[in-house]
């Protein structure tokens, strides 16, 4: 998997880097996004505009943080897609 989002998104479910993605590859669950592998095309048009920095390159995940790689490839199967509309839920 190219890019995948961590905890620190948890609670937030900020929307810029669903806006700056060119192929749709967020997914909602119910208090954070996830990346769908199997549509990341490796851009990394998002990690950049991530206000909590809680996206990184699978290559580049902090060790404590590497069981969201699993976690974005699972809960990204039955996961909406991401259309940046939904409500910020953090300040």
């Amino acid at each position: 998997m190219p890019h995948v989002v961590t905890t620190t998104c948890v609670d937030h479910k900020y929307q810029e880097c669903v806006a700056v993605c060119p192929v749709d590859a967020f997914r909602e669950a119910e208090t954070y996004l996830v990346i769908d592998p199997e549509e990341c095309i490796d851009c990394g048009a998002c990690a950049p505009e991530c206000p909590v920095d809680a996206i990184f390159s699978d290559m580049d995940i902090p060790e404590d943080e590497e069981h969201w790689i699993e976690r974005n490839a699972d809960e990204s199967i039955d996961a909406e897609v991401a259309e940046g509309e939904s409500p910020v839920l953090a300040d």
